[in-house]
């Protein structure tokens, strides 16, 4: 990475956890590419108070479920602000599904949405540095960040569509580091229930966020602190780190979001 700015693309930074990412690094002295999929609004509001930081800020529509589009989408980085620094799969699809409901569209949909797109992002920021001869030698390499989930770890048969697709992008996390170093690295980050989903109530939320070792799983902030540290951690590549209160290491026969009564 240059010192003299770095550049962050974000995906699905309009709202929830991908906002709080946004604005964590911003405030840390990055310009952000604020991507979204149907949260123009929100997406706005996060590119607004990203420069009211002081930092520069973009927002680029793609719908990651579309091949075109995503492979279009690191060149519009660079149109709009610069080849990025930085990319944080954060956008994400989380529907449920298990064994007895599973269906070829389910499992499709969550396969291109958070898996191809991740790999095909990678993909193109590293051919990005190559072009323009952004060589290890001179800078830092760039960042991938894959978002992943703790219960890689502690598997239970709820969202399996989810979490098959996460497995996948875990395994690719591997591969891409070994395929695109010295000029990328790529590293996962996985956190525990982080912010009510679903059909979740806030007392079932409450619950579910303290069944962990240490009494709290991750808060946005948890996640956005571990982000900017991957972010610069150089010499961190092909590995996951787990931001969950050791949620993961509790064996679970459900998905903690229906854990609590």
């Amino acid at each position: 990475m240059t010192e003299s700015r770095k550049i962050a693309l974000v995906t699905g930074a309009g709202k929830r956890l991908g906002r709080h990412i946004a604005l964590e690094l911003a405030q840390a002295g990055w310009d952000i590419i604020v991507h979204y999929g149907q949260s123009l609004e929100q997406a706005r509001e996060t590119t607004e108070l990203i420069r009211r930081m002081g930092r520069s800020a973009v927002e680029i529509q793609a719908d990651l479920g579309f091949e075109d589009q995503v492979n279009g989408l690191i060149t519009r980085c660079e149109k709009a602000l610069g080849i990025p620094d930085c990319i944080v799969n954060n956008a994400s699809l989380f529907d449920y599904d298990t064994a007895n409901d599973f269906s070829y569209g389910q499992l499709e949909r969550h396969m291109r949405i958070n898996t191809a797109a991740p790999i095909a992002l990678a993909r193109d920021l590293h051919q990005a540095r190559l072009r323009n001869a952004r060589s290890p030698s001179g800078s830092h390499p760039a960042v991938v960040i894959n978002l992943l989930d703790q219960k890689l770890a502690n598997p239970n048969p709820d969202f399996l569509s989810y979490t098959l697709s996460k497995a996948a992008l875990h395994e690719a996390t591997t591969l891409l580091a070994q395929a695109l170093a010295p000029h990328v690295r790529v590293v996962g980050l996985a956190p525990g229930i982080t912010l009510i989903s679903g059909d979740q109530s806030p007392d079932s939320f409450a619950q579910s966020h303290k069944m962990t070792p240490l009494g709290r799983s991750s808060t946005p902030n948890d996640i956005s602190a571990a982000v900017l540290y991957l972010a610069t951690a150089h010499a961190i590549t092909g590995t996951t780190l787990y931001v969950d209160g050791g949620q993961h290491l509790q064996p679970s026969e459900r998905d903690v979001m229906f854990l609590t009564s």
